[in-house]
C-alpha cells in the first residue's frame, strides 16, 4: 500500500473540548504537519460568566499555531479562508460547528471526522454519554470520511472498546481518544488508497446533546438506570436531585445490595461508606457529592455527612424536583 511522505502532507484540525484535545497531541507528537488549528469561540463560563477558551485552543497556543475561531462556516470568506492554509486534509474532532458542503472539498482529500462511536450507532452530539446512558457493552472510534450528513459519511475504520458495569464517561472519553489518534495516524498514513465504505442505516441512532432534562433524576426509576445516568457525564451536565430546598449533584455513586425496600429517594443507612438511598428497584450508596451551600466545593459522601447531619439522615428524602420540598 503505497504512502504519502509524511513530512509533506499538510493537515488541518478542527476540534474545541478534551476528546479532540487529547487526538491533537496525539496529532503533533507524529510526523504530520500541522497547519492550522480551528475551534469554537471562547465560551463564557463560571459563576461569573467570564469567557474561557476550549481545550483545543489552549493546546495551539502552546505550541504557537496558527488558530482560527469562526464563529459560524456560512460566510464564503471563511471558505477563502480555509482554502489559503492549501491543505491536503482537515482533521475533525469534536468541533460542534456543522461544515457546509463546500467546506468540505476545499482539502485535497476532503475532511475526516474521528467520531467516538461504532457508526451507524450513535450519530451526533453526545455518543459517549448516551452509549453509557443505554447500557452498551461495547463502544469505539469511528474514522468518517465527513460528507453534508450529521456523522452519516462513509467509514474508514472502526476500532471497539468494552463498557463496564463501572465506566465513567471520563474514563472512556479517555480511552476513545487514544484509540481515536491511533487510528487517525493510521489513516493519515494511507490517506490516498483508501476505500471508505458506506454507512448502513441499520442500527443507527442519534446521541441527541445532553440537557438538563438528562441529568435530572427521577428516584422512581431502577438504581440500574440512575447509576448509569451518573457515570455517564464527561465532567459536563453532572446529574442532580434536591434535598430540603437545595440542589444536590450526585458524582459518584455505587449499586447498592444491601438496603431493604424503601419509598423511592428516602435515605437508608448513612455512614462513613457513604449514603444509601432508595430507588424504584434497588438503591445506590451515593459517594461524592456537591451541594449549593457553604463554599459548594465537590466533596466525599462521608464528609456531607458531617457537615450537615441534619439534611442526610435517615429517613430524609431524595426529590426530582424542588417544588416537591
Amino acid at each position: 500500500m503505497s504512502q504519502i511522505p509524511l513530512t509533506s502532507l499538510r493537515v488541518g484540525f478542527a476540534g474545541t473540548p478534551d476528546f479532540a484535545a487529547y487526538i491533537l497531541q496525539q496529532l503533533l507528537e507524529s510526523e504530520f504537519d500541522v497547519v492550522v488549528v480551528y475551534s469554537q469561540p471562547d465560551r463564557a463560563a463560571g459563576r461569573r460568566r467570564t469567557l474561557s477558551p476550549g481545550a483545543v485552543k489552549t493546546l495551539a497556543l502552546k505550541h504557537h499555531l496558527q488558530l482560527c475561531q469562526p464563529p459560524t462556516w456560512k460566510h464564503r470568506d471563511t471558505s477563502r479562508e480555509l482554502a489559503s492554509f492549501d491543505l491536503d486534509v482537515l482533521v475533525v474532532a469534536a468541533y460542534g460547528l456543522i461544515l457546509p458542503l463546500w467546506a468540505l472539498s476545499i482539502p485535497r482529500y476532503g475532511c475526516i471526522n474521528v467520531h467516538a462511536s461504532v457508526l451507524p450507532r450513535w450519530r451526533g452530539a453526545a455518543p459517549i454519554e448516551r452509549a453509557i446512558m443505554a447500557g452498551d457493552e461495547i463502544s469505539g472510534v469511528s474514522i468518517m470520511q465527513m460528507d453534508e450528513g450529521l456523522d452519516t459519511g462513509p467509514v474508514i475504520c472502526s476500532v471497539t472498546h468494552p463498557i463496564t458495569s463501572t465506566t465513567t464517561g471520563p474514563e472512556l472519553e479517555r480511552a476513545l481518544a487514544e484509540l481515536g489518534g491511533n487510528a487517525l495516524l493510521s489513516t493519515l498514513k494511507s490517506l490516498p488508497t483508501l476505500d471508505p465504505v458506506p454507512q448502513s442505516e441499520v442500527g443507527s441512532c442519534y446521541a441527541d446533546k445532553l440537557t438538563s432534562m438528562d441529568a435530572r433524576i427521577d428516584w422512581q426509576t431502577p438504581a440500574l438506570v440512575i447509576h448509569r445516568q451518573i457515570r455517564a457525564p464527561s465532567g459536563r451536565i453532572p446529574a442532580f436531585t434536591f434535598i430540603d430546598g437545595c440542589r444536590l449533584r450526585v458524582l459518584a455513586a455505587e449499586i447498592d445490595t444491601t438496603a431493604e425496600p424503601s419509598q423511592p429517594g428516602e435515605i437508608g443507612t448513612v455512614s462513613k461508606t457513604g449514603i444509601q438511598v432508595a430507588c424504584g428497584t434497588g438503591s445506590l450508596l451515593l459517594k461524592r457529592v456537591q451541594l449549593n451551600r457553604g463554599k459548594g466545593h465537590p466533596v466525599a459522601a462521608v464528609d456531607a455527612i458531617n457537615g450537615y447531619p441534619g439534611l442526610f439522615a435517615t429517613g430524609q428524602l431524595l426529590h426530582g424536583d424542588d417544588s416537591q420540598q
